[in-house]
């Protein structure tokens, strides 16, 4: 028994010593072998960073340009790993690997195959001309402007400063509404009048008030102004114009003014915006029947239904 030891034991010594042998005679090799993979990390940032200055004075567009200098970035890091193992002497396991990777590039594509999804999707969102840096966009229940297009997600930034990231998967298969394709954006606002007032002045005053405090708008032809239905408390209208802006918080700026507009030029001619009531009509003599008590109970249950 123990002479089995000591013959493992000494096999093992002699195994180590070879290894440390090796170790010494390639010690040269793993050095400069680390030397250049320090060397392609730095040259990769370099080069990309490079890339990136001349391909800004291109007309491509900027997630265009980004995509392209991490794609040079990632080729001269691969470059080094082929370099290193040359130095190490590997080339037969460079040539084991290569055989062996098309059996793994199947199993990591199925693995991965949301994240090749979304890399390939982003690669098809650098070429949109309709979708590009600073755009206001509207996608996935999301809106807001695009900061970043990158090889795994769309980040845009919300109108409260949050910055949500979609995958760009879903960014390629739903449809994108883009506020900025155009110079202008319209408003639209619906409203109601009382059944008392005078429809063609109501029309005259609502165009008048927007045409003299909304400079995108120069004629009264420029507002598209609909009676729309005879609702149930008022007449609808719906009232349409352009501005010269393509944000959707622009949009909601105008909106909010034309609302406060309207408001303070109805009060000044007396035109009622109504809201909801209902109104009663008891038969004749209904009070007379049932007396001063029941003239006093129709009056409290008036008094209730107006509060």
């Amino acid at each position: 028994m123990n002479d089995k030891f000591i013959n493992a034991w000494n096999k093992m010594i002699k195994k180590l010593e070879s290894w440390l042998d090796t170790l010494v005679i390639n010690l040269p090799n793993i050095l400069i072998a680390i030397f250049v993979f320090t060397l392609a990390i730095i040259a990769s940032k370099y080069i990309s960073k490079l890339a990136l200055k001349v391909l800004n004075r291109s007309q491509l567009r900027p997630s265009m340009k980004n995509l392209i200098s991490k794609i040079i970035s990632i080729l001269v890091i691969v470059i080094g790993l082929f370099l290193i193992l040359g130095i190490l002497n590997l080339s037969k396991a460079l040539n084991t690997i290569l055989a062996g990777a098309g059996v793994a590039g199947l199993a990591v594509g199925l693995a991965l195959q949301g994240a090749l999804a979304n890399t390939y999707s982003g690669i098809v969102l650098s070429y949109i001309k309709n979708l590009k840096f600073g755009d206001w966009i509207e996608t996935n229940d999301y809106e807001g402007e695009v900061v970043d297009i990158d090889l795994r997600a769309v980040t845009i930034k919300q109108v409260d400063n949050n910055l949500v990231y979609i995958p760009n998967k879903l960014v390629v298969e739903n449809p994108i509404k883009n506020y900025s394709t155009t110079a202008q954006s319209r408003v639209i606002l619906e409203c109601g009048v009382g059944y008392e007032s005078d429809l063609r002045f109501v029309e005259k005053l609502t165009k008048n008030t927007i045409v003299s405090n909304f400079e995108a708008v120069q004629h009264k032809e420029d507002v598209l102004f609909l009676w729309r239905e005879f609702g149930d408390s008022s007449i609808n209208y719906e009232l349409r114009f352009w501005i010269n802006s393509t944000s959707a918080l622009e949009v909601a700026k105008a909106k909010s003014e034309t609302m406060m507009l309207m408001k303070e030029a109805y009060d000044q001619n007396n035109i009622n915006i109504p809201f909801p009531i209902r109104t009663l009509d008891f038969p004749k003599g209904f009070e007379m029947k049932d007396g001063s008590d029941n003239k006093k109970t129709t009056k409290e249950t008036q008094s209730k239904i107006n509060k």
